[in-house]
């Protein structure tokens, strides 16, 4: 039999966590390892970690994160060091805001979790320029990332300058604080040993020396990087680990990056990890000998600003942080991986102190036991079949095991955890919608760029400059200015286009001041070619492109020579024959007049170049708009609903909230109506979206509104309807759960290893509303055969008909 129960409520977010916690390190650590796992003053430790990246929010967002983070059964933090937000311009360094990182690891500290700091400092990480300063290309004679001096020397400085900045702050392990493992570099490997040649290998044994010689008295990792050196510890990364082995026996399995979802990029529709196939693999990592695990989500889930994403990366994230509930669209039913670190660490001293011993319970089933000298027993059974469910013997008593699920038994009798059996409370979220509040008697002001160079800052230049070597990212946006001249034979009655190509990322085109069409490569393919019919007028034409990047080449073999923008630029279609423009005398200007006066900041709301408008006018492109705002009732999450506008940028209070882009996705971009969680997950299962905006929502941190007097200023590159923007609230609107008389029914609070009859106990579960609210009404109930997931659930050919008055009673 089994049950299902769905509640609904007006609730504040929150999640019910369970934990077992490391203690918190009081003095000088001594912090070693051994095949088995980090030994850490003495004792072997598991280590469940879970990614918090400092700038990805925002300080006053941090307690709240950990927090969430501790709840959820992680007892240590990971942490990137992003390079260029730190080291703005040779040896001039910034530490402040979003990027304090020495608060931030104190924050970690003072709530008793560990912390694994990736210094790099080329960390990848979906982080623009892979977190390498731009200026950094620049420095005459550098090549990143091999065996070049200029480049090893300013990586050298800057990761002496972290550890430096750590030691002096006493954070170390080794000197009492909560960094427990550093790394160097990121990901290099054999690929890019054999691309670089002889200098890659020669770079990655360098970085290695050097990070040991920085004398942290914690141990060094490098991910993906199989011929790492003793005393270095090679580790892995991917959506799988349990088959890894490190490459010596003297050190632990470490795992580096579980992939719990994957990244996003503007107009491709949403990759989603089905939980179970997250615990399954996290199981089956412990089940063979892990002892590190961190999950490689972005807690907090915002590239703020325009600097901080890789190409095409979505301003938000889209991954399903397990333990977010700041997210703005957080996967519901990760309250199972909760259950899945308490049952882990019931077992922690039999796994690390025991014998293991292996056993083959079918043709693709199999046991893993492990036994230690003071009588604990511990067995993980796997049904590595991704189509068959299964029952299993095991010392003579049988188990149920669903397709590719492991079930974990702390005492080698009770099951108290399997990997594809739901059982923990699911919280549905929403994003309820309000009017911006626009405050009175204040009203919208307009500022309209005008297409081409028109203010200060060009330059004149036959032929084509590439994008990013002449912004150098001081912005995202190139103005590409030419004018021809056509005579009336020529243009009468031809059909003429505009064609372009261009190696990336985007382009709006405005001929004599209008626009006539904008284009776009693609995550996969930054460069496009495109063409506009358009029509001339005899004489004088004024062509201007604007040129645009979505963000920097983050990674690859020699990813810094990645150029942007035009390539080629004609007209075709005339009874004369085509113009080539690629030739002309081009006039350039970088970036926009609002950014030269920054008019995003508060300073510059009394500007003159702001137009008051009872009304802004609508779909028009290259407008900036300002109003205030009111701040979003309650203390719920934020987010700006953006759907109505085309492309551009927004700021509130100065505070940059980054690129939107409402960009959708093609409706036949391989989404399915269901997704089966068995069987090994790549990006383009189980996908969500198709044909919906990529992006609509924006996270905005609630800590950057005032009482009053929130301007909020946005920069509309296509046309939009400002109106229609709206901020959402991200709410708990409804929760439920399910339960069948196979599930695992031991209370992992008061299971007692002692105990024989710990599974006699019928399963159950618990509904409750987040705090403050009650449950308003029960929505569905059924004890019999039902079928779904929460809010589809729907009743099977079994079926108690006083379920829903059982449960609305229990609710009085």
């Amino acid at each position: 039999m089994a049950a299902a129960a769905a509640a609904s409520f007006a609730a504040l977010p929150c999640l019910l966590l369970l934990l077992l916690l490391l203690p918190l390190l009081d003095a000088a650590s001594n912090v070693t390892y051994d095949h088995r796992s980090l030994i850490i003053d003495g004792r072997r430790r598991l280590v469940i970690s879970t990614a918090i990246h400092y700038p990805r929010s925002v300080p006053a967002m941090w307690p709240n994160l950990v927090a969430e983070a501790k709840d959820g059964g992680a007892d240590c933090i990971e942490t990137y060091v992003f390079w260029n937000g730190h080291e703005i311009a040779p040896g001039q360094y910034y530490f402040e805001d979003r990027f304090d990182l020495v608060r931030f690891v104190k924050v970690v500290r003072d709530a008793g979790l560990l912390l694994i700091l990736r210094i790099g400092p080329f960390v990848a990480a979906e982080w623009n320029y892979g977190g390498v300063p731009v200026w950094l290309h620049y420095v005459p004679g550098t090549v990143f990332r091999t065996d070049n001096e200029p480049f090893k020397s300013h990586m050298q400085n800057f990761t002496t300058y972290i550890v430096n900045m750590m030691k002096k702050e006493q954070l170390f392990a080794s000197q009492g604080g909560n960094i427990i493992l550093a790394q160097i570099e990121n990901e290099y490997g054999d690929y890019y040993e054999q691309a670089y040649g002889p200098g890659g290998k020669a770079y990655a044994m360098w970085a290695a020396s050097m990070a040991v010689a920085q004398n942290t008295g914690v141990p060094w990792t490098m991910c993906q990087e199989s011929d790492a050196p003793d005393p270095v510890i090679n580790t892995c990364n991917g959506f799988y680990c349990d088959t890894f082995q490190p490459n010596s026996p003297t050190k632990p399995k470490v795992w580096t990056e579980n992939w719990p979802g994957w990244f996003q990029t503007f107009g491709e529709s949403n990759p989603h990890r089905p939980p179970e196939d997250v615990a399954f693999a996290v199981a089956r990592f412990f089940e063979k000998g892990g002892s590190v695990q961190n999950y490689y989500v972005y807690h907090g889930g915002t590239n703020f600003g325009r600097t901080t994403g890789g190409p095409f990366i979505t301003t938000s994230y889209d991954y399903d942080a397990p333990i977010d509930e700041y997210g703005l669209r957080r996967f519901p039913k990760w309250a199972h991986l909760r259950e899945l670190h308490k049952s882990i660490k019931l077992c922690e001293h039999t796994l690390l102190y025991g014998n293991t011993t292996f056993l083959s319970l079918g043709p693709k089933q199999e046991a893993d036991i492990y036994t230690d000298q003071s009588g604990g027993c511990v067995a993980f059974l796997a049904n590595i079949d991704s189509d068959k469910d299964k029952v299993v013997t095991f010392r003579n008593k049988q188990y149920d095991l669903p397709a590719w699920s492991v079930s974990i038994l702390p005492d080698c009798k009770n099951v108290v955890f399997n990997t594809a059996k739901v059982q923990s409370q699911t919280s549905m979220v929403a994003m309820v919608p309000e009017s911006l509040h626009v405050s009175k008697p204040d009203r919208w002001s307009i500022f309209k760029e005008r297409p081409g160079i028109g203010g200060k800052k060009y330059f004149i230049q036959n032929g084509f400059v590439d994008h990013i070597n002449t912004t150098k990212d001081s912005t995202d946006y190139l103005w590409y200015t030419t004018s021809f001249s056509v005579d009336g034979n020529s243009s009468k009655g031809s059909n003429a286009v505009l064609n372009i190509d261009s190696k990336g990322h985007g382009v709006h085109a405005f001929l004599n001041n209008e626009l006539i069409g904008s284009a776009y490569g693609n995550g996969s393919k930054p460069s496009f070619t495109v063409g506009f019919p358009i029509n001339l007028r005899t004489g004088k034409n004024e062509l201007a492109l604007l040129s645009m990047t979505v963000g920097l080449q983050n990674a690859g073999f020699a990813y810094e020579w990645v150029g942007a923008g035009l390539t080629n630029v004609n007209i075709s279609g005339l009874k004369n024959g085509a113009i080539n423009l690629s030739s002309n005398s081009w006039v350039y200007k970088i970036g926009l007049e609002g950014e030269y006066y920054s008019l995003f900041m508060p300073a510059q709301s009394s500007n003159q170049l702001w137009i008051p408008q009872s009304e802004p006018p609508k779909n028009q492109p290259l407008t900036w708009y300002k109003v205030n705002v009111d701040v979003p009732q309650g203390d719920d999450p934020v987010g700006i609903d953006m759907q109505s506008m085309g492309k551009g940028l927004a700021w509130l209070n100065g505070n940059a909230i980054g690129r939107y882009w409402p960009r959708t996705s093609s409706i036949d971009d391989r989404c399915t109506p269901s997704c089966n969680y068995r069987g090994s997950f790549t990006p383009d299962k189980c996908r969500t979206g198709c044909g919906q905006p990529t992006q609509r929502w924006y996270h905005v941190p609630r800590s950057w509104f005032h009482p009053s007097g929130n301007t909020l200023v946005v920069f509309e590159e296509k046309g939009g309807d400002p109106t229609k923007i709206t901020f959402s609230r991200r709410v708990v609107s409804s929760v439920c759960s399910f339960v069948s008389e196979h599930y695992p029914s031991v209370d992992l609070e008061s299971w007692d290893r002692s105990a024989t009859n710990n599974a006699t106990a019928a399963a159950k579960v618990q509904l409750s509303c987040p705090k403050g609210k009650n449950i308003s009404s029960v929505k569905f109930a059924s004890l019999g055969n039902p079928s779904g997931t929460c809010r589809s659930y729907q009743r099977g050919s079994c079926h108690h008909p006083n379920s829903l008055s059982v449960v609305e009673k229990v609710n009085d």
